[in-house]
């Protein structure tokens, strides 16, 4: 068996990952789990408390919220670190997990920002390897694939890219002697992340226990692999905001897909990986009698074809219509 990592290796992990560095500004999105505890205890050690200061978001959706917060507190008060409580209103219906994400990053967007800081993350190789299965069950494409990069913009995962586990997490916390705070909704079956840690992870390992491990070098090759798919559409495009829809469908139909996507994107600023399906009807657009024509194609873009070439642009807001008065 392979002896458990010591906090000096671990610390290094981080440390030559290079998202943590001496003297750097980071503000560490701090629930209070062990991920987090580890992470803001990492960027002290490196970056100095000075440099760190951490932003918690009160949900008020778990009846533990109260004893999350107060825990923040004091691991910060401890850390000579400053904190920013965020309080808000969960919204009625809709997607509460990406609505409590889009309320994290937003805030401690702007906390970064106007401290001229990185916002750090603490996911996991361990948060990784479930997204890539969550993302691989609901949802087509290699992209769903690549998993969370470790490093984007003002955010940046310094755990992600040093390898650290779940385990390895819980591990700092105890060698170091630091409290944190259990989410049981994470154990339950609640949510799709935990019916994939409880129950298709270990039916996954039961036939290869390198499971885990295979998932996270599939997603970085694929990641690799998608700068080099990322310079062929640059070249194919040649730096144009349209193409030819003959020369579209002289392509081979991947790079014909990706350059479609790229273009949709582009012109709606948005995620738009519904576009590559239309290809066909892309083609068949173009072909079609008559100098223009245009396509809504979702994803709020427009596919619009003139003169047999192929460009996108915003789809048009639908008027709201009238009541009808009885």
């Amino acid at each position: 068996m392979t002896a458990a990592p010591s906090t000096y290796e671990l610390l290094e992990r981080v440390r030559s990952g290079g998202l943590l560095e001496p003297g750097q500004r980071v503000v560490v999105c701090l629930s209070g789990g062990r991920d987090s505890v580890c992470l803001l205890d990492l960027a002290v050690e490196i970056c100095g408390s000075a440099n760190v200061s951490a932003l918690h978001v009160n949900y008020g959706l778990r009846d533990e919220a109260v004893g999350d917060e107060q825990l923040c507190r004091e691991l910060c008060q401890s850390f000579g670190v400053e904190l920013t409580v965020e309080s808000v209103s969960a919204p009625r219906g809709g997607n509460l997990q990406a609505w409590a994400r889009d309320v994290r990053y937003g805030v401690g967007a702007r906390l970064a920002s106007s401290a001229d800081a990185r916002l750090a993350a603490g996911h996991t190789a361990s948060d990784q390897v479930e997204t890539v299965l969550y993302r691989l069950a609901a949802s087509p494409g290699r992209r769903s694939l690549v998993g969370m990069p470790d490093e984007r913009g003002l955010l940046i995962r310094p755990l992600l890219r040093a390898r650290f586990t779940r385990d390895e997490t819980a591990a700092w916390c105890k060698e170091r002697g630091l409290e944190w705070r259990e989410d049981a909704s994470n154990e339950t079956d609640k949510y799709a992340r935990g019916r994939i840690r409880g129950q298709v992870l270990p039916a996954l390992r039961s036939v290869h226990p390198a499971t885990d491990e295979n998932i996270l070098q599939s997603a970085e090759l694929l990641r690799d692999e998608a700068e080099v798919l990322e310079i062929v559409v640059d070249t194919a495009l040649a730096g144009k905001s349209e193409i030819s829809t003959a020369h579209l469908a002289a392509l081979p139909p991947a790079l014909a897909r990706l350059i479609v996507r790229r273009l949709a994107e582009q012109a709606t600023g948005s995620l738009c990986p519904q576009a590559a399906s239309r290809l066909g009807e892309l083609l068949e657009l173009g072909a079609a009698d008559g100098h223009s024509a245009a396509l809504d194609i979702g994803g709020g873009a427009r596919a619009v074809v003139k003169n047999g070439a192929l460009r996108f642009e915003r789809s048009p807001q639908r008027k709201a219509r009238r009541p009808v008065e009885g």
